[in-house]
């Protein structure tokens, strides 16, 4: 959700305070700076304890996708140009679905399985940012869908991925999921003071969850 106040279109219908945009702003600004100083520390970290080149690529992938979907989030959000609104938005759903398949990447690379399920992980996100640049309507609630449904379809079809974690690891992993889900309805709460902030908050929160997880798997720690 967009934290202007600029023109309305299908995802605001009401004009957003000063405070409630400069919170959204630092939430995001928080989550970018965290990581651009753990994606390199997570890579060099990778190289030592693995120095193999998949895991190395793996890591590297993930943390491009976060740092891209960290970048179009605060692009969408708080560049302050109604005629790029349209198009910024296509561009943080794509980042949205690309850090998904981004996420899944360093698990498959590390271990050397789960081959397929990354396949149709980066499949999926490639159909559904092709889609979103095409579609002449968005829709919220489709994209809300979509990204719930790739996030956890490891669930479903990432069976070898999961046996390759730890418990600590697996825990971690569900726990970033739970975060994104439970921090979704705040997207459409538009009359909720803070909502963006506040949807915001659990997606870096999760994050956060996220990367340790891969952290610790890269580090193969038998928690």
């Amino acid at each position: 959700m967009t934290a202007r106040d600029a023109v309305p279109t299908d995802a605001i219908n009401r004009p957003y305070t000063r405070a409630e945009r400069l919170s959204d702003a630092l939430v995001h600004l928080a989550g970018l700076v965290l990581a651009l100083a753990a994606v390199p520390v997570l890579i060099t970290f990778t190289v030592l304890w693995r120095g193999d080149a998949a895991g190395v690529t793996g890591v590297a992938i993930y943390g491009t996708t976060l740092i891209a979907m960290l970048s179009a989030s605060l692009a969408y959000n708080h560049v302050p140009n109604p005629a790029w609104s349209d198009r910024l938005r296509r561009l943080d759903l794509s980042a949205i679905y690309l850090k998904i398949a981004g996420t899944v990447t360093p698990f498959v690379l590390l271990s050397g399985t789960g081959t397929t399920f990354l396949v149709a992980m980066w499949v999926a996100a490639g159909v559904a940012t092709v889609t979103t640049f095409l579609r002449r309507r968005r829709s919220t609630a489709l994209s809300m869908a979509i990204g719930l449904g790739m996030g956890w379809a490891v669930l479903v079809g990432g069976g070898e991925v999961i046996a390759t974690t730890s418990w600590t690891v697996f825990a971690l992993m569900l726990a970033g999921g739970i975060l994104y889900s439970l921090g979704t309805p705040f997207l459409v709460l538009e009359r909720l003071r803070f909502h963006t902030a506040i949807w915001h908050g659990f997606v870096v929160a999760a994050s956060v969850v996220f990367f340790v997880a891969i952290f610790l798997h890269a580090a193969m720690i038998p928690i």
